[in-house]
């Protein structure tokens, strides 16, 4: 089926009230949003609209029983200035493995690529050329049926929109391991990126902040003994020579950036394990001054590196960031891949 693709452009762009030199996350929105509708059982055409509210019913199931997902992507400008996705087919994938989950309906993917690629080229000039900023891309869809009544509902509404953004974390970052509050269990919906799973998220890491901490080490549901992922993002060990991340047991999301510092690493010929990691041997590697590296790898994050792990009390320092071969030299690769100075061998970026 072909997905017609209409425009409405904004009359008065707000472009020129933006300072790109000091851009907040996730506050300043570009000048368009695309739009489009499900209901009997198929997507109707999309449409490409200046950035407004949504009016909905205050009976609207979404908020009432959490049908609601998204994704999170970024757009960079090359040297010469054309813009660029970065792997947007992989969330185009995760996104209807969330749906699948959620009991909501796929987006094909003519719709979500097209409809995508219409609204970067619209707002282009968003696209921040300064150090460490990017476009931020948010696709979401949510359930809209007026109904109060627990059953999956049969009319959502699929939105992107944009906002530039500088750096996520722009400092290094302290982590404590939880060992009380639990993100995801098994059977649950832990690899889907539906909104529950970060509502959940948000007292204990409100606790942790209190402590200093930024973010929190997920721990399992069962023994509280295993590290899954770091809220924001999934999460990397160097021990030795090693590069160790948690297997994906369905607890985890599959993270892009992950799955990119996984191609990366084993194109360089580095040891890169996917598999379960304790407490106990992450502790253990500290205190044989083996634990050379930890860090976080995700969309808004890209990579943060990680200076202290909070545990019982106590706190494990980490090696001086410019001590740390791994992450740098991955940070640096996905940099200028994204940014067009590298070659990206995997075809990674979706130039426009």
């Amino acid at each position: 089926m072909t997905y017609e693709i209409t425009v409405q452009a904004s009359k008065n762009s707000k472009i020129n009230q933006v300072d790109f030199h000091n851009i907040p996350f996730g506050k300043i929105f570009t000048d368009h949003m695309l739009l489009c509708e499900y209901a009997d059982g198929d997507w109707k055409s999309a449409e490409i609209l200046p950035f407004q509210n949504i009016s909905v019913s205050p009976a609207m199931s979404a908020l009432h029983y959490g049908q609601e997902i998204f994704e999170g992507m970024k757009a960079y400008k090359n040297p010469e200035g054309k813009a660029g996705i970065f792997r947007p087919e992989m969330n185009h994938r995760r996104m209807n493995r969330s749906a699948h989950r959620m009991c909501m309906p796929e987006i094909p993917e003519e719709l979500f690529i097209n409809g995508l690629n219409e609204l970067i080229r619209m707002d282009s000039a968003w696209i921040p050329t300064t150090e460490g900023a990017s476009l931020y891309i948010r696709p979401f869809m949510v359930a809209t049926d007026e109904f109060v009544g627990i059953r999956p509902s049969e009319t959502y509404k699929f939105i992107i929109f944009c906002s530039p953004v500088g750096a996520y974390y722009t400092e290094p970052i302290k982590v404590k391991i939880e060992e009380h509050y639990t993100r995801a269990a098994r059977g649950g919906v832990g690899s889907a990126k539906n909104a529950g799973n970060y509502g959940a998220s948000l007292y204990p890491a409100a606790l942790a902040a209190k402590e200093g901490f930024k973010q929190i080490l997920w721990t399992d549901d069962v023994e509280h003994r295993w590290i899954e992922e770091s809220g924001t993002m999934n999460v990397f060990f160097v021990i030795g020579d090693k590069i160790i991340t948690p297997s994906l047991d369905g607890n985890i999301l599959d993270g892009v950036t992950r799955d990119s510092v996984i191609t990366l690493f084993s194109d360089k010929g580095a040891t890169v394990e996917e598999r379960p990691i304790s407490i106990e041997e992450v502790l253990t590697a500290h205190q044989n001054g083996e634990l050379k590296e930890a860090f976080g790898a995700g969309t808004a994050a890209t990579i943060a590196q990680i200076t202290d792990i909070g545990y019982q009390g106590s706190l494990l320092s980490l090696h001086p960031i410019a001590a740390r071969k791994y992450s740098t030299w991955v940070l640096e690769q996905l940099e200028g891949i994204k940014r067009g100075t590298l070659e990206d061998k995997f075809s990674w970026m979706h130039w426009l």
